[in-house]
Order: structure tokens, then sequence, then C-alpha cells
């Protein structure tokens, strides 16, 4: 296949949970961009319905639903309306959650409500693909997204570490049990990117001491994930399955 067929997704369809802002956003524009019917799915309504202006202004075409994935209950009915638009090809697991401090002022509540959201809830959902893909006979592509934290640490950044540690291992879990259905499960592990989630940590004492460790000195632009993202999604990965890219300007590196 030519190159730019590699990675067309003309006629598939993809869930980006947590849409609506974000990474979420460039991921469901990428997507769509790309020629792929995009289902954005979050708590908050209101950012996928701007997301997915953006996307038909472009010319694509998006659906939002209210998604909790914390929630097995609202996840079961959000995958009830998916059936209604179709059988999903693509699943980018991207909702997420983080509460800074240190782990002896965290509550049980931010400890719970991190791991049902960051971990769980990436399992809700992608049960409920797989289910649906098994019973419709076709394979599909399931992208957790990960953070280059689920391989190394940082200290006032509570369980995140631990939260995404856990999603690396569960994505090979998923690729190994899944494979047999033609589901492939892969990884992205983004460093830092240029987002409202990460402005503030950034401009922080140790965020600025953090971009001087690494390599390329400078924070990532949301769109320099597309690359990354639609490899995975797209049939340019067809023999890839429990995979982790990691896109952090080299922040992971081992230096001495």
């Amino acid at each position: 296949m030519a190159p730019a067929q590699t990675f067309d997704m003309t006629g598939k369809l993809a869930l980006v949970t947590g849409g609506g802002t974000g990474l979420g956003r460039q991921f469901a524009i990428t997507l769509a961009r790309a020629g792929a019917t995009v289902i954005l799915g979050a708590r908050r309504v209101e950012p996928l319905q701007e997301t997915a202006t953006a996307i038909r202004e472009r010319g694509g075409t998006a659906h939002c639903i209210a998604l909790d994935v914390a929630d097995a209950a609202a996840v079961h009915a959000a995958f009830k309306a998916i059936d209604d638009i179709g059988a999903l090809d693509v699943i980018v697991n991207n909702a997420g959650s983080a509460v800074a401090g240190s782990l002896l002022d965290f509550t049980d509540e931010d400890w719970d409500r991190l791991m049902d959201v960051n971990v769980k809830g990436a399992w809700h959902v992608a049960r409920a693909a797989v289910k649906q893909m098994i019973a419709r006979g076709r394979g599909g592509a399931i992208i957790n997204v990960a953070s280059v934290l689920g391989s190394a640490v940082q200290k006032g950044t509570g369980n995140y570490p631990a939260s995404k540690a856990a999603l690396l291992h569960l994505t090979r879990t998923m690729a190994v049990e899944w494979a047999r259905y033609g589901v492939r499960v892969n990884a992205l592990a983004p460093g830092y990117f240029r987002t409202e989630m990460s402005d503030g940590y950034v401009s922080s004492e140790g965020g600025k001491a953090m971009m001087q460790r690494m390599p390329m000195r400078r924070l990532g632009e949301p769109t320099e994930l597309d690359g990354a993202l639609l490899l995975l999604a797209s049939q340019a990965s067809s023999y890839m399955t429990g995979s982790v890219i990691a896109v952090d300007g080299g922040l992971s590196l081992p230096m001495i």
C-alpha cells in the first residue's frame, strides 16, 4: 500500500474518550482529518460539542455522547448509543485524571477517583468495545493513553505514576488476551505537551527545572502526537500489539 493509504482511516469509526479538550481534542481532529467518523465521549458534553463543531467545519463527521468512564452503568448506556451509530474500529482511551500532592496528604477519595478513571475506566471502555467487536466478528485497535510517568516517577504527583504504570501493564494483558479476536492493543506514553492541564506545572519552579533536564528543552505541541496516533490507529501497525510508544522529547531517556 502507498504511504497515504496505509494511514487512511476512511470508513472507520473511532471513539475518543475525553475528546473535548487537550490531547483528546487533537486526537479526535487528527482521526477525522484522516477520514474516520469520530465519536467524542466525556462527562462534560459542552466541550465535546465544540470539538465536534471544529471537526464538522473541516468537513468531517463527529458525534457526542455523555460518558463517565469510571461508572460501569454509564459506559454500558453509552455503548448502547454507540451501537446505533455503527461498529467501532478504534478506541482511544484518553480520559484521565490527575491529583497533585504528596502521598502522605492524599485522601482515600483522591486515590480512588484517580484509579477509577485512569485504570478502571480504561478497562470499562475497552471491555465494552471488545465485546462489541467479538459480537460483530471484527477486530479493531485500542490505544491506551498512558504517560512517561508510567515508567518513571516524579515527586508531588501522588498516585498518578502508579495509575499509568498499571495502565501500561493492563495494555499488555489486553494485548495477550484479545489478539485471538483480531484486536490490537497498544499504548501512547506522552511526555509534557502544551495543554491547559500542563500549563500550571511547567510554569512552576519544578516545571522549569524539568525542562532543563529534557534533551529537547521544550514542551511538545499536541500536533506532534499525530503521527504516533495514526500509526497505532491504522493498518500501518497491523503487526503491533502490546507496544508502548513514548513521545516525550527524550524526557524518559536514562542519563548520567
